[in-house]
């Protein structure tokens, strides 16, 4: 349940009179905040000391029973004379009277937010001075009674509570014993009935912190237990786990009454941590208990392994035979050798000791599997030995006799093996990276054409995926019919780069869709032993080349094409200026003899053609000049002529 909200902070005006009354009414209102009247039931004040007669009343406020707790705002007139006013006070802000209206909410709020946060920090310093103590005490007390009953009071006296209970509980949740109690120093070994207290139940079962804010009406409780809380006045239950050796064996019980109505997250944060240096003590304090008769035991344990220890002084793996502690009871020389320690060393000490595990969780979970009579082969542990050493350990653990819970531990030295395993495996990681890199397709396969290297080149070249090839596809259907076939003859010959070897050939590779893809392939075949392994090609994509060399063609064609055109026309051109002057004298000189014959002169007629003809051929000379591409048509055969009118119609 969640703790329920704070009440609002309280802020009192100085002087009461004061004319910053009803600003203040309405800013705190808005800020969250109520007025007071009683300095001591506030955490703010606004004092104004702008007001007649406000220094008795500073003076009376700063010395009430809470005035060094509270946070200040100071009301000052907007010169220097007011500002230097507020030196000895020091408030966490100011703010003048033309500010009371649309300021003073904001600088409420800030003042609050830093009062709430002193009095965190203030509480934070108290707990962590109590937890010191207890700590203290928990290491230098050898009176657990005295211990406990001293935890419960003090925590009784810092959070202000009615009872702080300290109860112990066994292997059912039947039955309690009260061990310590704040309000009764004599109290101890009260043997409670658990029924009655389901809250106790409740953190036995769940293992977490039951807290009931408003106990009363706590649907956990049942109406009986309703009843009796209503009637001694308590308001508020905690109960914290006491957890010893992975089960709840206690709990912290607190009852808040009187002034005190709830607990905090913080408090119940607080006393978790308590609850557990508590179970931490008891523990430490039942092992100190039984020191003794663990050593006795693990005296006889050795004596037993004496025949075991003269047969592992001559293994070559270290050996280890630990107690149900995971304390070493025998280690062999070769094991002592691999720890740099020795026999005598290792005795006694826990195995984390002498390892130092750079995850212990890992050795430990190991040694506990064996002591539930599991057997845990080939776990890798890396330990540090006392010379520095980094060392990776291949370790395997047995239960080795049931009725004392013994464990046999053995390890060998594996630091160089996983070094080398991971140089390997990152060296085929790069590799693997840098083949899926290439924008080359690689294809590897077997010699019955299965796919065993297809990377991402290869995917974007073929339209499959490295899935589909490698499940679905034969090497044959990535080549036309009959080319695989002839590649694999090459490569066995010696005449294209050696046998094995392919050089630079250009080949066609066959698209999901159908498509032929050209492209420049290398192939060479593998031998393991002598023997043929695997095919490896390496394609390089044409199409975009093979396009750029048709454009290019195009290009190179049309090019030609026009100069062609520009020769024929300069050609054109020149023939129709060279031609056109003699047209011209002809033309001329046989305009003059028709003017000078007479039609029925027997030379008009001849000059009459003669002109004729000469405008004929000035009109060919005219389409000649006027050329501007090349244009043929069929003459006497197959012979091809220049077609004068196409070549020269775009003038028309």
């Amino acid at each position: 349940m969640s703790a329920p909200s704070e009440p609002a902070f309280g802020i009192v005006l100085v002087p009461p009179g004061s004319v910053a009354r009803e600003p203040l009414n309405a800013a705190a209102e808005r800020a969250g905040l109520r007025v007071v009247d009683d300095p001591d039931d506030a955490a703010l004040a606004l004092v104004d000391l702008t007001a007649p007669g406000c220094g008795p009343a500073v003076v009376e406020l700063l010395t009430s029973l809470n005035g060094p707790h509270l946070t200040l705002l100071a009301v000052v007139s907007p010169d220097s004379r007011g500002f230097a006013a507020v030196d000895t006070l020091r408030p966490a802000d100011i703010v003048t009277h033309q500010g009371l209206s649309h300021e003073l909410t904001w600088r409420l709020q800030r003042a609050a937010e830093r009062h709430r946060e002193r009095e965190e920090q203030a509480r934070s310093q108290t707990d962590l001075a109590l937890l010191l103590e207890l700590t203290a005490d928990y290491a230098e007390s050898s009176d657990v009674e005295a211990l406990l009953h001293g935890v419960t009071r003090r925590l009784a006296e810092q959070l202000d509570i009615a009872r702080a209970t300290l109860v112990m509980v066994g292997g059912g949740v039947d039955e309690g014993v009260i061990v310590a109690a704040s309000d009764d120093p004599g109290m101890k070994d009260l043997r409670i009935d658990l029924a009655r207290y389901p809250e106790i139940r409740e953190v036995v079962r769940t293992g977490k912190p039951v807290v009931m804010q408003e106990a009363a009406t706590h649907p956990l409780l049942g109406d009986l237990e309703r009843r009796a809380v209503a009637a001694r006045g308590i308001h508020a239950i905690a109960a914290l786990p006491l957890p010893i050796r992975g089960q709840v064996r206690g709990v912290l019980l607190l009852r808040a009454a009187g002034r005190r109505r709830t607990f905090s997250s913080r408090e119940i944060d607080f006393l978790t941590t308590v609850a557990h240096a508590t179970a931490v003590a008891l523990r430490s304090a039942s092992v100190l208990q039984s020191v003794q008769t663990a050593r006795l035991a693990a005296e006889e344990k050795a004596a037993s392994f004496k025949p075991y220890q003269l047969f592992f002084a001559h293994v070559s793996e270290g050996v280890a035979i630990l107690d149900d502690e995971a304390a070493v009871l025998s280690l062999n020389p070769a094991g002592a050798q691999m720890l740099d320690t020795t026999a005598g060393e290792a005795r006694g000490k826990h195995l984390n000791q002498i390892t130092q595990p750079v995850d212990d969780g890992v050795l430990m979970e190991l040694v506990t599997s064996a002591s539930r009579g599991e057997a845990r082969m080939g776990v890798d542990v890396v330990v540090r030995t006392p010379a520095g050493r980094c060392l990776t350990l291949s370790m395997s653990a047995a239960p080795l006799r049931d009725e004392d819970a013994a464990t046999i531990l053995s390890f060998r030295d594996v630091t160089h093996a996983r070094k080398l395993e991971d140089e390997l495996r990152n060296t085929k990681d790069f590799l693997e990276r840098l083949i899926d890199s290439s924008v080359d397709a690689i294809i590897a396969a077997d010699l019955k054409g299965r796919i065993i290297l297809f990377n991402k080149g290869a995917e974007a070249m073929c339209g499959y995926t490295a899935q589909e090839a490698q499940e679905k596809l034969n090497a044959l259907q990535l080549y036309p019919p009959g080319e695989a076939q002839r590649i694999m003859a090459q490569l066995r010959g010696p005449d294209m780069g050696g046998k094995g070897r392919l050089s630079l050939t250009r080949q066609e590779l066959m698209h999901r869709s159908g498509e032929r893809v050209p492209v420049n392939m290398t192939a060479s075949i593998v031998y393991e032993g002598g023997r043929e392994s695997f095919t490896v090609g390496i394609f390089t994509d044409l199409r975009d080349r093979v396009q750029l060399e048709r454009k290019l063609y195009d290009v190179e064609t049309r090019l030609e094409e026009s100069e062609k055109n520009a020769v024929i026309v300069a050609l054109a051109g020149t023939a129709a200026h060279e031609l056109n002057q003699p047209l011209t004298s002809v033309m001329g000189y046989a305009e003059l003899l028709k003017r000078k014959l007479k039609e029925e002169d027997f030379a008009y007629r001849p000059v009459d053609i003669i002109y004729r003809e000469a405008e004929r051929m000035a009109e060919i000379v005219r389409k000649i000049g006027k050329i501007t591409r090349f244009e043929v048509k069929s003459y006497v055969g197959a012979k091809q002529i220049l077609d004068l009118d196409k070549a020269s119609s775009h003038e028309e």
